[in-house]
């Protein structure tokens, strides 16, 4: 059996891992000519513990039977119909790439941005066409991140950590140097809702409290929990202890040698991004849980004054060409993996990771998500729907070379990946990220091996 990956993120890799454990022959697609999809752009570049599973994922190339076929395009250089015809089946585990917006006025003035650029813009993402930060941060002294998620918190820290502490990261160089020389001393985290209802991990959160340089300041106001948050916490130990943290750190006493101050909002939703050719600021209404546990607006309104807004309200998918997608929840619809349309299976099509279940979970998750898809795809194998052996003399990556397609292997990725540390030892750390991709090109000039 031949089966095509599309998209080389965590989701594909363990699909293809559980794929090849079963004897199958498997190609990874990616439009990038990188592998490793959110572990290398989505995680922050200063949690080198997490971005180390790269290292456990980058195995799956050394086994007979994988490829990565990097810098192809599904929907551009191949459709989803071309891998359908060269393989017996398709696994699409494309992520979920863009942006939700916040729906509300002044969103589109010059200053406010989505996190996932700046994410993209920080980790190096070869693609990135987002705002300039470089020159964007040079004015910015005051920021609202709207969210309280982990990307919200990742962009608060990167935004508030001193130079030294960034220093070490496999981040660009002149994406340190931006953010060295940003003169921002406040950053406002802003979330429509209560502390207990905060989507982030207490390991993440603690780490604002622990920053070189700055203080955390939040209202004891914003600690005051409802009956049903109160009780909440009873069951869900995350937002307990998320609320310890936060209650002892709104009991310290000032520290004198802060340079910046990270400010939390709770209950604070955000009403109009202000300003009339740039952000300048933003309006909030404060919210309140009512007896039946709904968020109502209490009639107080606050507004901050800030050069940059960042919204980070979740991630969502987007649709490819020819496939079934559930525009209101921003995956692709599917019964146990299997791709729908309506409610029936397309034979040979599946999904796996945050297309198929929606931006949620952890890295570790989307290895469950995988090994159920491929169980589905090996079942229906096993029942008949799926004929393997019709595609043995169709090598779609050679067509492709042959139409003067520039496709990067294995080998490819192994001469980036030796560069990129062979820059970072120079530095002094383990690697520098080569975020251009004519650079990343010119250093992948390996061929492509045969499966």
């Amino acid at each position: 059996m031949k089966v095509a990956v599309v998209g080389s993120g965590p989701s594909g890799i363990y699909a293809a891992e559980a794929l090849n454990d079963q004897g199958v022959a498997v190609d990874v697609f990616d439009r990038l000519p990188v592998p490793f999809g959110l572990v290398r752009y989505g995680v922050a570049p200063d949690h080198l513990s997490i971005r180390s599973v790269r290292n456990t994922l980058d195995r799956v190339w050394d086994r007979d039977g994988v490829r990565f076929v990097g810098n192809v395009e599904v929907g551009k250089d191949v459709t989803v119909e071309d891998l359908r015809e060269a393989y017996d089946a398709v696994i699409l585990t494309y992520g979920a790439s863009s942006d939700r917006r916040l729906g509300v006025e002044g969103e589109d003035l010059p200053g406010s941005v989505a996190a996932t650029d700046f994410v993209a813009w920080y980790t190096g993402y070869p693609d990135y066409r987002g705002p300039d930060f470089a020159e964007l941060l040079q004015q910015v002294r005051s920021v609202a991140v709207i969210g309280v998620g982990n990307v919200a918190v990742d962009v608060v820290r990167v935004l508030s950590k001193s130079p030294a502490e960034l220093a070490h990261t496999d981040m660009p160089e002149h994406v340190l140097k931006a953010l060295a020389s940003a003169p921002v001393t406040s950053v406002h985290l802003v979330g429509r809702r209560g502390p207990a209802q905060a989507s982030f991990t207490t390991k993440e959160l603690k780490e604002l409290g622990e920053l070189a340089e700055a203080e955390v300041v939040i209202s004891a106001a914003d600690l005051e929990l409802d009956d049903s948050s109160a009780a909440a916490l009873v069951d869900n130990k995350v937002a307990a202890r998320n609320v310890k943290v936060l209650t002892e750190w709104a009991d310290r006493a000032p520290r004198a040698d802060a340079n910046s101050h990270i400010t939390f909002h709770f209950f604070s939703r955000p009403a109009a991004v202000t300003g009339s050719d740039k952000v300048t600021g933003l309006d909030l209404e404060r919210t309140a849980f009512n007896a039946d546990g709904d968020l109502v607006d209490t009639g107080h309104r606050e507004h901050i004054d800030v050069d940059l807004v960042v919204r980070s309200v979740g991630y969502r998918g987007r649709p490819l060409p020819g496939i079934p997608f559930d525009d209101s929840q921003g995956v692709i619809p599917h019964q146990d993996g299997r791709v729908l349309e309506g409610d029936q299976p397309v034979v040979g099509l599946y999904v796996a990771g945050w297309i198929k279940r929606g931006p949620t979970g952890i890295i570790g998750t989307n290895k469950k998500c995988a090994v159920q898809t491929v169980a589905s795809l090996l079942d229906d194998a096993q029942a008949g729907a799926i004929v393997a052996g019709g595609h043995e003399d169709r090598d779609l990556v050679s067509e492709l070379e042959s139409r003067g397609k520039v496709v990067v292997g294995v080998q490819g990725w192994r001469a980036v990946d030796r560069a990129e540390q062979e820059r970072g030892n120079v530095l002094g750390k383990e690697r520098v990220t080569v975020h251009d991709r004519a650079e990343l090109l010119r250093l992948a000039s390996e061929p492509l091996r045969a499966t």
